[in-house]
């Protein structure tokens, strides 16, 4: 039975123990990381167009702090830059972008945090800046905005996710005995996924060319893979781990082997080489680079948790959604509990390395 993605996923959406909101450090270590990429790319595109309304959007905004985090150090930058060239500071229209079953709401009720924070201490610095946050529900596979409208575009851990599970002809998985590409996958399974990506994200490029302005800058950071070989010990292999968890429960009796032969995860992981092919190939923007990374490993954050364990509640809190529709609510704690250990299990061994990229590119 196919699975309508965009009714289904989500990141969990509140502020409980499980929820994307305490459980999205990872994301916002690495956006950290890049930070200065981000803020160089909009600092070049403000100076160049010198706007009074500052277009900005960001797609995959989900409902944790990182949102607000990323909106404050723009305006933050682009402030800064105000102040040294002597020019009134614009006022700045964000869009907040994720599909229509995102936890908005958990947006709008950080808002009086968030502009109370751009008040306190600005005694020499003048009003706080004139922000108009809007959430835009809606797949970003497609339009979302009117043409020429945005300066700026980020997306941060949002575009490895494809725009639907992958079927053959009769609506049957593709991908028995796997969630994602490995080992066991049949040929046509990593040509299905790469092919889905080239579509969605092709899609997604030609889309916001067309909404951004002239000059306009788009940083998007992903999930993404080194070399030609989509099996690795880095994202692919999260995956097996997740496949193996949900084999154990099926070994238990709380799972229907049926049911997990119908299931995969809607992701791909490119490489570098495919990114700049695809960009060049539908050449409605121009590539200012692409950069890979590694996020390294926190062995302790401070407190009892293990490693395994913080993946764990990661990965629970942007798959739970879609595995809690597929084999029902009840597997999801012994699931993830399982899924903790095994990755402790592996990381014993030797490193688990995923590996994120950042893609700059510029409308001309």
């Amino acid at each position: 039975m196919k699975m309508d993605v965009e009714k289904i996923f989500r990141m969990k959406g509140g502020v409980g123990k499980t929820s994307y909101s305490k459980n999205s450090s990872l994301q916002k270590k690495a956006s950290d990381k890049v930070k200065y990429i981000t803020l160089e790319t909009i600092e070049q595109v403000y100076l160049t167009a010198k706007p009074k309304s500052l277009g900005i959007a960001d797609l995959g905004c989900s409902s944790g702090p990182n949102t607000l985090s990323n909106i404050r150090e723009i305006v933050d930058a682009i402030e800064e830059i105000s102040r040294r060239t002597l020019q009134p500071a614009p006022e700045f229209r964000v869009y907040l972008n994720d599909l229509p079953t995102n936890d908005f709401n958990a947006i709008f009720q950080a808002l009086p945090d968030f502009y109370g924070g751009l008040k306190n201490g600005r005694s020499n610095q003048g009003a706080p800046p004139s922000i108009y946050i809007a959430g835009y529900p809606g797949s970003f596979y497609g339009r979302l905005f009117p043409d020429n409208c945005l300066h700026f575009i980020y997306s941060s851990y949002s575009l490895h996710w494809l725009s639907r599970g992958l079927y053959d002809e009769t609506c049957r998985p593709i991908n028995k005995g796997s969630i994602y590409i490995s080992d066991n996958s049949p040929p046509e399974v990593p040509k299905a996924y790469s092919k889905q990506f080239q579509e969605d994200f092709s899609l997604f490029l030609h889309s916001r060319s067309k909404e951004l302005v002239s000059g306009g800058g788009m940083v998007l950071i992903l999930l993404a893979r080194k070399g030609p070989s989509h099996i690795d010990r880095g994202n692919s292999f999260f995956w097996e781990i997740l496949y193996r968890s949900l084999a154990s429960l099926v070994r238990k009796g709380d799972v229907e082997e049926e049911k997990l032969d119908s299931y995969d995860v809607h992701f791909y992981a490119p490489s570098k080489e495919e990114l700049e092919d695809l960009i060049k190939k539908e050449g409605s923007l121009k590539l200012e680079g692409v950069e890979m990374f590694e996020i390294e490993k926190d062995v302790c954050d401070g407190s009892a948790t293990s490693y395994g364990t913080r993946v764990a509640m990661t990965v629970r809190a942007i798959q739970e959604s879609m595995i809690a529709h597929h084999f029902g609510d009840a597997i999801v704690d012994d699931l993830f509990d399982i899924y903790g250990r095994m990755v402790d299990e592996e990381m014993a061994k030797e490193d688990i390395r995923p590996m994120t990229s950042v893609v700059v590119l510029r409308k001309l």
